[in-house]
């Protein structure tokens, strides 16, 4: 079955940056896209960025030339560098493909 594994999350002061990871089994990884996505307490869930299976990535505004998604197709793995944190971003992220969700990291900035 389809598994995605989150970690990498943590408590980071302002400024600074982080590394997530998601591991993906169960599923053809190098032909599917992922995402990230990102889940405040009461609120939606929306997208961080995507990833193509041919490595295009796309960003949500917020994030953009903060946040750096790539791929690891030899290790079924993809990953969310996170730069310049803000205390806005601290919230849950959450790994994404074709309808499944891993479990989710979570993420703080705070000093």
């Amino acid at each position: 079955q389809v598994q995605l594994v989150e970690s990498g999350g943590g408590l980071v002061q302002p400024g600074g940056s982080l590394r997530l990871s998601c591991a993906a089994s169960g599923f053809t990884f190098s032909t599917s896209a992922m995402a990230w996505y990102r889940q405040a307490p009461g609120k939606q869930r929306v997208m961080v960025g995507t990833i193509s299976a041919t490595g295009s990535p796309l960003y949500a505004y917020s994030v953009k030339g903060r946040f750096t998604i790539s791929r690891d197709n030899a290790k079924n793995t993809v990953h969310l560098q996170m730069n310049s944190l803000k205390p806005e971003d601290t919230t849950v992220y959450y790994c994404y493909t074709s309808g499944f969700w891993g479990q989710g990291t979570q993420v703080t900035v705070s000093s």
